[in-house]
């Protein structure tokens, strides 16, 4: 019931992927029994994703934004419809505000839960080596929400527990910040032994500063060169 429910929201329906996971002993104890999560990504524009492999364009922010609101959207969409058969569920939104970043998080730049993290235990993708979730469908041209639920769900997908990236090294060369270092991620390795977050922020704040004039931090040279969205996209 609850994959039929989550597919009538999916529309179009090839522009998503989603998952479940079992995340007891994963989150934080503030959850309480909500430790069943709902994995969805939502598909980014080629397009305008293609044109940012120098950097941030006005075209990719925007569509960043859209696709967040849009996601928080049908997270609420697909909430109501499972309210109503008696599962209760706690969005977690897609993304957090530049003031969330600049104050809550700025030391680690670590959210109260991973939506990749989740992701990865539903089944969707690995994270690459510089820190995005990677999907063998839509490679790293997505963005995640999660909804979480105190009813037992039953993943479908086996978890990845390791990177799949192998010795490819584009978007660890490409990223103008230098932040990754190439090693390969797995459950085992704590993300700030392969990638240097703050690194890629402070970059991300100097370009979107150059090619935007805007405070915001964003970059997505590395979403843009990594060779599985490029053959997704070249494949149509």
């Amino acid at each position: 019931m609850v994959k039929e429910i989550i597919r009538n929201h999916l529309i179009p329906r090839e522009n998503y992927l989603f998952g479940f996971a079992n995340l007891s002993g994963l989150i934080d104890e503030k959850f309480g029994d909500y430790v069943y999560g709902i994995s969805i990504g939502k598909k980014l524009d080629d397009f305008i994703v293609d044109g940012i492999q120098e950097g941030p364009t006005i075209e990719y922010h925007k569509h960043y934004n859209e696709v967040n609101r849009a996601l928080l959207e049908l997270s609420e969409k697909i909430s109501e419809s499972l309210n109503k058969e008696n599962i209760q569920t706690k969005i977690i939104r897609p993304t957090v505000t530049t003031k969330e970043l600049d104050t809550i998080y700025n030391e680690t730049l670590r959210t109260e839960l991973s939506h990749k993290m989740v992701a990865t235990r539903a089944g969707l993708g690995w994270i690459g080596k510089t820190g995005l979730l990677v999907t063998r469908v839509f490679g790293t041209r997505l963005r995640l929400t999660t909804i979480l639920t105190n009813t037992p769900l039953i993943a479908e997908s086996k978890p990845f527990d390791m990177s799949l990236c192998g010795n490819c090294n584009i978007c660890v060369v490409k990223c103008p910040a230098e932040a990754a270092n190439g090693k390969l991620w797995n459950i085992l390795v704590d993300r700030d032994k392969f990638f240097d977050a703050q690194k890629c922020r402070k970059k991300a704040r100097e370009l979107a500063k150059e090619r935007l004039n805007s405070n915001v931090r964003i970059c997505g040279i590395c979403v843009a060169v990594c060779p599985i969205g490029i053959k997704t996209t070249a494949g149509g």
